[in-house]
């Protein structure tokens, strides 16, 4: 049975009006049109802010936070946001709410509006949330590691035993430890025999896994497996041992974007950072248009299709490698750290971090989050060559980054950096353009644009 949350109104103007989610999602309930729940703009519900609250929703798990609106939000009575009574709309932005997880037979009000919380799932399919509203935040929920080295050291082990499940990691030594996250870490490792070098990433579910979200999981992985490209990070191979998942992936040895900005200072110049997010963007349009062999079909099956966006790029997701002095550039995470937010395995929200950096996404992405095109994977190339070059993010954030996604809109890049050439800040400024709708459609659009912008440089 596929797990849903579902809201209904059973108070107000509007009494039976239901609204079900089946899949991982935001959802900003509020006056605003471009709300997922959009409630009357009239007197009746003129306590309701434009944007009022945010939904975090992977079912059958769903989360809640104010969005410092001026009347507040309640759950069950407990008020769990609102800005105070002088405090102006603008300065209700700048705060920051916690979330606090929903469960059945939950209650939310807005106004005189009130949403009841039905979840629908088998029972081990639920998490129980471990505090009561409304004093406990855990936006971060903390997570106790094992020590990933001793039990790949043993994996190994193993697997020059033969056993059948650790074959992706057999004659393999770990070399040194390179990163490591909420998560899971990754390692330098070298093959006994060939001498070849790997990343070997290890990644712990934050919450007890259930076999579907597992299966999920490997479904997505198999899909980024099938990406070849030479600027697109290679996931060699990946498995799944005593509740601890593991993949072989190609090694860059030049680190990322980030590493590389901080050995110039905080920003790189044009002739560096323009051409490595050309690199990025040929990566994207590959991978936007590359068959994968698991897509969930209409009927409910699974089949080809074309295509998968990233939706978390950014110059810490761009790895590098040097060839005789020239800089490749590899697009890293293709899809992992997403699949995993997806299938229910990381015990974060969405606005942890899963679902897109905050600076890197565009308004879109977070109000049609399940439906998002590759076009805002080509807004997240303009964001981070505009940080690459300015070492500033594109828009001002203060207090809530998800609010401040919706209501500012991009600064012009030569406000930050006034030394930028003219057309090729153009370009970028047209990449970030995303009211109405994103500028640049694909990676090829920008990729074109911001080559002729670049070419003009060099005569």
């Amino acid at each position: 049975m596929a797990a849903q949350a579902i809201l209904t109104i059973i108070k107000g103007k509007l009494p039976g009006r239901q609204y079900t989610f089946d899949s991982r999602t935001t959802c900003i309930i509020g006056r605003s049109p471009e709300c997922n729940i959009q409630l009357p703009n009239d007197a009746d519900h003129s306590t309701i802010s434009r944007y009022h609250c945010l939904l975090d929703i992977n079912p059958p798990n769903i989360r809640i936070r104010d969005f410092g609106s001026k009347n507040g939000t309640y759950v069950n009575d407990n008020k769990i946001g609102q800005r105070a009574a002088h405090q102006t709309p603008e300065e209700g932005a700048k705060l920051q709410f916690p979330e606090y997880d929903l469960k059945s037979d939950d209650e939310i009000q807005l106004g005189d509006t009130v949403f009841a919380v039905y979840i629908k799932a088998d029972p081990e399919e639920i998490n129980i949330p471990n505090f009561s509203l409304p004093t406990i935040n855990h936006n971060q929920p903390a997570i106790q590691q094992p020590n990933f080295l001793a039990i790949i050291q043993r994996w190994l082990s193993l697997a020059a035993g033969g056993n059948q499940k650790l074959l992706a990691i057999q004659g393999y030594n770990i070399i040194k430890l390179l990163g490591k996250g909420g998560f899971g870490e990754v390692y330098l490792a070298q093959h006994n025999n060939s001498g070849k070098f790997i990343a070997l990433k290890v990644m712990l579910p934050a919450i007890a896994a259930n076999e579907n979200a597992v299966q999920k999981f490997l479904r997505e992985t198999e899909n980024t497996k099938v990406l070849q490209h030479p600027h697109v990070i290679q996931v060699i191979d990946y498995g799944f041992f005593e509740d601890i998942f593991f993949f072989t992936m190609e090694y860059c040895a030049g680190g990322t974007v980030l590493d590389l900005m901080a050995k110039y200072g905080g920003k790189l110049p044009v002739n560096i950072a323009v051409p490595i997010i050309l690199q990025v963007l040929n990566g994207l349009e590959y991978s936007h248009n590359a068959e994968i062999p698991y897509v969930k079909l209409q009927n409910g099956g699974f089949g080809k299709g074309n295509g998968l966006v990233h939706r978390d790029l950014k110059p810490g997701n761009i790895l590098l490698n040097y060839t005789n002095g020239k800089i490749t550039a590899k697009i890293a995470d293709y899809g992992l750290a997403k699949s995993f937010d997806l299938a229910g395995l990381s015990g974060q929200t969405l606005t942890g971090s899963s679902s897109g950096t905050p600076a890197f996404i565009p308004r879109q992405q977070l109000l049609n989050f399940k439906y998002v095109k590759p076009e805002v994977d080509a807004w997240a190339t303009a964001a981070s060559v505009y940080n690459m070059l300015t070492g500033e993010f594109p828009r001002d954030f203060t207090g809530d980054p998800f609010l401040a996604v919706l209501q500012n809109d991009p600064i012009p890049i030569r406000q930050r950096h006034a030394n930028i050439p003219k057309k090729l800040a153009e370009v970028i400024d047209l990449g970030l353009v995303e009211k109405p709708d994103i500028y640049f459609k694909s990676a090829v659009d920008f990729k074109s644009a911001l080559l002729d912008s670049y070419k003009t440089m060099l005569i």
